[in-house]
């Protein structure tokens, strides 16, 4: 359907040079989808410009937290096509606890592993059915009038809009071109994956390691996940987070190699199916609105520093960035970053503090057993590694969270002056 419509744009070229939209968004993954779909649900006139082909495939976990699901819920699309995930089995040194996702009253008890080739093309796809119109093999970039951004432009056309949702992933040229860079000075991460067979494919329950070292045997602040995608297969992958010693000179390729050999036996796992392939996770952004635009999902820096996810806050973001358009699409960047902020700033910010921590071995080392020491230390670490706790979450994991911030912030200069050396 994709390649119609973009086809069929193509052939129309002439007449629409200047058209007008009532919201231009600038990249088709999953945030730039659920706005689309949002805005076009409303009535909205709305142009996805996507780089890359219909179907094309994203390097990622392929991990929805329930979070995410939640999120997928309130665009009324259900999880039909990926693996039900029902909660999360965690490994630091000789400690494993396997643990059920809580129920709440905000999110749903279960997750999925949905690969992303198949799911960016369902949401694009769901975004084209409800109106929007999808350019595939199109990078866009900004169009500036008078310091404010007024629509987007690709290969000499120009599409108008009172408002552009910047939604174009892992920050590049259109970030840079409004100042929506990473924060040079903030947390980032590396991460690679690859595919395997394995009969444990139907398991319910993601596993984590937290306790990877390096070839040097340098203890990893991050760690290595096995995604059971009910298909035959398992996504396997790394990540590490810049804070660790060395960081400069580790080989993701390398690192993913030792843990496919911890993991080999106990998952019966196969050979890769295909290259393994890396990726860069940006964990903050130095702006992420101005005039007439605002950024969503991985644009935006909406990655969780403890565990490289970021679906959930692309989708809520850009649902959000959508209703706002609608409301009032002039006033939607300054009360986008105000909501944004209330909701996510505490928790990611206290999360890229607590990077630079354990980016210290020892500390790392302290700081996994008592992160899966006891029962309650786990069922925090597990609301963290889910995406499950913001600036709304109450009981005890909202309350440590809170203090963390409060704790950090205040340490956050000896926390940065004495980073381990990357």
């Amino acid at each position: 359907m994709g390649g119609i419509v973009a086809a069929n744009w193509q052939a129309d070229a002439v007449s629409q040079r200047a058209s007008q939209r009532d919201m231009v968004v600038i990249g088709g993954g999953p945030a730039g989808a659920a706005a689309a779909i949002r805005a076009a649900r409303a009535g909205a006139t709305v142009t996805v410009f996507e780089k890359g082909p219909h179907g094309r495939d994203k390097v990622c976990g392929d991990g929805l937290t329930p979070r995410a699901v939640a999120a997928l819920q309130d665009l009324d699309i259900g999880i039909d096509d990926a693996h039900r995930i029902d909660g999360l089995r965690m490994i630091a040194g000789k400690t494993a606890r396997e643990l059920a996702w809580p129920t709440t009253d905000r999110f749903p008890n279960y997750g999925a592993v949905w690969p992303r080739r198949r799911f960016d093309t369902y949401l694009i796809d769901i975004a084209i059915k409800e109106g929007a119109e999808v350019r595939f093999d199109s990078e866009a970039l900004p169009l500036l009038e008078d310091g404010r951004v007024v629509g987007a432009s690709c290969a000499g056309e120009t599409v108008r809009a009172p408002l552009t949702v910047l939604a174009a992933g892992a920050q590049g040229a259109a970030a840079k071109l409004l100042g929506a860079e990473r924060d040079p000075d903030e947390t980032f991460g590396l991460a690679i994956r690859a595919y395997a067979e394995t009969p444990r494919h139907a398991e319910r329950h993601l596993e984590a390691c937290l306790s990877l070292r390096d070839e040097h045997g340098v203890p990893v602040p991050g760690y290595g996940w096995m995604f059971p995608a009910g298909d035959g297969t398992v996504n396997i992958g790394v990540g590490a987070l810049s804070t660790m010693r060395g960081f400069k000179a580790l080989n993701l390729n390398t690192l993913l190699d030792q843990y496919a050999a911890i993991v080999r036996d106990s998952w019966s796992l196969g050979p890769y199916l295909e290259k393994p392939r890396a990726w860069r996770l940006p964990m903050s952004s130095v702006r992420r609105h101005g005039p007439g635009w605002l950024a969503i999902g991985d644009a935006a820096g909406f990655i969780n520093p403890m565990n490289g996810e970021g679906i959930d806050y692309g989708l809520e973001s850009g649902v959000l960035a959508a209703d706002l358009c609608i409301a009032n699409p002039v006033t939607a960047p300054d009360v986008y970053d105000r909501v944004v902020g209330e909701r996510f700033d505490s928790f990611l910010r206290t999360g890229r503090r607590f990077s630079f921590i354990i980016g210290h071995p020892l500390l790392l080392r302290s700081g996994l057993r008592v992160a899966v020491g006891t029962q309650a230390a786990a069922n925090v670490t597990l609301s963290v590694m889910g995406n499950l706790i913001d600036g709304e979450t109450p009981g005890a994991a909202g309350r440590v969270m809170r203090l963390a911030d409060t704790v950090l912030r205040v340490a956050d200069p000896l926390l940065r002056r004495t980073r381990a050396a990357a």
